[in-house]
């Protein structure tokens, strides 16, 4: 069932700044995290295809400035089956789990106050420069199997009866983003949230639908579905475990942005990770993959 939502709330003009949440969590870290957490931030434009309020940015500090995206919760849409906490809430949770595998995945990212209210802060990813740069993850192909290099999905409709056979990459990068999604029960990992960035690497937004203590993974990623993981993986998932104790950091900045009941599940996928060595695979009790794939 897909969720269910409320209207954009409007924004009209700069709203009284609000204070952000109680203790909330410092940046893990990095000059990219300190510019966009204390940065003067200046909106310049809103997104519209956007199904919330994305609000395009430039963020300056000390002769420094970059470009961002400002997502205010003023501007997210409530959904039934994620009562607690906030898609902005879960943003950043995303990329401190990212930051702590060490793949870097996911753009830096920082909750605080801006023109709207408290929002989540998010690098922007230029494009590259030439398309011959942006490297192919997906495809449609008319094959009963995936080419070297590629991993089947499965059949889609493609139109006046016609299937064809949805595929992705191979590709190193993509199966870590698999493993991290599996990590943080993605419920939303579509096509359009891949960024290609410089050199042929990729980035990948668009977190909000994260971390529910049920099972909500819905991928386009499911290629390596039952595969042993790689070493590296499982050497990246048992560091993962141990940042997760109690007594660690990471446990205490997650505590801020999801709740007791949604950490607890995201140890417990962790440590179910560890214990089959495997891929997941699709339950069967929530959709599997996304709609619209894109």
């Amino acid at each position: 069932m897909e969720s269910a939502a409320e209207p954009t709330a409007p924004l009209p003009g700069p709203a009284r700044p609000q204070d952000p949440p109680a203790a909330a969590p410092k940046p893990a870290g990095g000059a990219t995290d300190a510019l966009l957490a204390e940065g003067e931030l200046t909106v310049r434009g809103r997104i519209q295809e956007a199904s919330n309020a994305v609000l395009y940015c430039t963020v300056a500090l000390d002769g420094r400035s970059a470009a961002c995206v400002y997502k205010p919760v003023a501007g997210e849409r409530p959904l039934w089956d994620f009562p607690d906490g906030t898609l902005a809430q879960r943003e950043v949770a995303a990329y401190e789990i990212s930051r702590a595998c060490g793949w870097d995945l996911i753009p830096p990212t920082v909750l605080r106050d801006g023109p709207y209210g408290t929002g989540m802060v998010q690098e922007w990813i230029d494009p590259p420069e030439s398309s011959d740069e942006v490297p192919e993850l997906l495809a449609l192909v008319e094959d009963e199997e995936p080419g070297p290099g590629w991993k089947a999905v499965g059949l889609a409709q493609i139109g006046e009866g016609r299937t064809a056979l949805l595929v992705h990459a191979d590709h190193p990068r993509l199966r870590r983003l698999a493993v991290l999604d599996a990590v943080i029960n993605n419920g939303d990992r579509k096509g359009g949230h891949l960024l290609p960035g410089a050199d042929g690497e990729f980035f990948a937004i668009d977190h909000g639908v994260t971390f529910n203590a049920e099972d909500k993974l819905r991928t386009l990623l499911w290629g390596w579905a039952g595969e042993p993981l790689t070493d590296e993986a499982l050497e990246v998932l048992r560091g993962l475990r141990r940042a997760l104790e109690e007594d660690r950091p990471l446990a205490a900045r997650l505590a801020e942005l999801i709740t007791d009941a949604e950490t607890e599940a995201l140890r417990a996928r962790v440590a179910g990770l560890l214990r089959s060595g495997r891929h997941p695979e699709p339950s069967g009790e929530w959709p599997a993959i996304p709609w619209p794939p894109v």
